[in-house]
């Protein structure tokens, strides 16, 4: 299939469709209509797209925390603790490894390992492998809205079975899901891999069924401008609405200068609704989420909580709609069921605490709102133009020269060639632009923020400056000053 922005037609989608479900076994126990009733009979306040809305009606912020095991049982046990004594929000399956490489034969021994050895020897969910019994079964077991997490460049079986097993939400898109992901897809495959998923999305909001999707925010977690993850989410809240998303929820990584978190998810917000409304998209409901902080957590348990409350202030001050809890053992590996209840419930003290209140409107905070915002359109304006009107064509270009660059990217499609540091007070900014097509208005600010660091620490601007950002939060700094 040729790659275009433009709308799928049926004869598009159902075509695909018929070689997507032979993929493996689960996907001939898809029904579409029969999945449309099914979903429709899931009461609102189990439907992930539903619920978001009534949180933002509300002005609330609500957590969700991440996890997943290879069995169902095991799977249902975890989630119902995070409900109900972690006091969650919604409820993720994040999906194993192997699935999100689309190698389902591998899921299936994985699945049969863990059974005789009485634990999970998968990093999660193999949602595809269990099919929509299996899902219906998990969901079915819970009180709250279930959302497919994972990290998948082809979510296209894994987003029919999921569906059709009653998940009301997706996250990725196939910028946020392959750049910082894989290695070898290529922009343009991934691209028309997730127009399949949106597409899908699309097709049972006209069959009455309100479905979320929810491009993923933190891109590669690691020092990520704000305008350069408000760009992706832009391009790709635009390529979820032209198939038919109804229900959006941009992201953003926590970078941890508050004031710089709370102006990017304001941007985030006002941005994606200035170009959502600028194409004609006027009935999307678009809300927000904030990842808590994705770089090197502090081993110390303490120290790792200092950390999630502070993500979880920025998040209710930003007025998200939804943060994504981290765990007290981010530094350690997969956390226990009470380490992750844990980090819930440390949530959500703090967003009760400051539920109603919001970072005060100030010059500073809206003066970063205005750069983060001319960043995004230096960058969107050159990808529009890369693709000769065409949305899609044009992130292909952007990527192939760079227009569009994020950092530490395994992808070979990303050319790798900006670089972020912080500033003295902790804000990231551009270290080296590479190809980004920035005014010489906005290079001069970022050059001469990270100047004045420069001549603080009594060392250039270089390379070592990044490095040294890295590794601080894990060290109980965020900005990396020399030794």
């Amino acid at each position: 299939m040729d790659l275009k922005f433009k709308k799928w037609t049926d004869e598009e989608f159902f075509k695909m469709r018929e070689e997507v479900l032979q993929t493996w076994p689960t996907g001939k126990d898809v029904d579409l209509q029969e999945a449309v009733d099914y979903l429709k009979q899931i009461p609102d306040e189990k439907n992930f797209a539903k619920k978001l809305v009534k949180a933002k009606e509300m002005g609330v912020t609500m957590a969700q925390p991440r996890a997943g095991v290879a069995l169902i049982n095991e799977h249902i046990e975890l989630l119902r603790y995070l409900q109900d004594e972690g006091g969650a929000d919604f409820l993720p399956s994040t999906i194993d490894a192997y699935t999100r490489q689309n190698r389902y034969e591998e899921c299936e021994r994985g699945i049969k390992e863990s059974q005789a050895a009485g634990r999970s020897l998968l990093n999660g969910f193999p949602a595809v492998n269990h099919g929509v019994k299996g899902c219906r079964q998990v969901l079915e077991a819970v009180n709250l809205p279930l959302q497919l997490r994972h990290g998948t460049p082809d979510s296209r079986l894994l987003a029919e079975i999921g569906h059709a097993g009653g998940y009301t939400s997706n996250e990725g898109g196939a910028i946020s899901y392959n750049i910082p992901y894989a290695k070898s897809v290529s922009v343009e495959k991934s691209i028309i891999d997730w127009q399949y998923c949106d597409r899908l999305v699309g097709f049972y909001e006209e069959n009455g069924v309100a479905i979320n999707r929810e491009p993923f925010g933190p891109l590669t977690g690691t020092l990520v401008p704000p305008s350069t993850a408000v760009a992706v989410a832009i391009l790709e809240a635009l390529l979820a609405a032209e198939q038919g998303v109804k229900n959006i929820t941009v992201g953003y990584g926590q970078c941890g200068n508050l004031l710089q978190d709370v102006a990017a998810v304001r941007a985030l917000e006002e941005q994606t609704e200035e170009y959502l409304k600028e194409y004609g998209y006027n009935d999307i409901d678009l809300t927000t989420v904030f990842h808590q902080w994705m770089g090197g957590f502090p081993e110390d348990e303490s120290k790792a909580f200092g950390v999630i409350s502070l993500g979880s202030a920025a998040a209710a001050l930003a007025g998200a709609t939804k943060v994504i809890v981290k765990t007290p053992h981010e530094a350690i590996g997969i956390p226990t069921k009470e380490a992750n209840a844990a980090g819930i419930k440390a949530t959500k003290m703090v967003l009760n605490l400051l539920e109603g209140q919001r970072y005060a409107e100030a010059e500073a905070l809206r003066n970063e709102i205005n750069v983060i915002k001319a960043e995004v359109k230096c960058m969107l304006d050159e990808t529009l133009k890369l693709g000769k009107g065409d949305w899609a064509v044009g992130t292909v270009k952007a990527f192939e020269t760079g227009v569009i660059d994020i950092p530490f990217g395994p992808s070979v499609y990303n050319a790798g060639k900006m670089l972020p540091a912080r500033d003295n007070k902790g804000f990231i900014r551009y270290l080296e632009f590479g190809n980004i097509p920035f005014t010489k208005e906005l290079k001069d600010f970022n050059h001469a923020a990270l100047q004045e660091r420069a001549d603080f620490e009594g060392r250039a601007i270089e390379f070592q400056m990044t490095i040294d950002d890295i590794f601080a939060v894990s060290r109980g700094k965020l900005v990396g000053r020399p030794e």
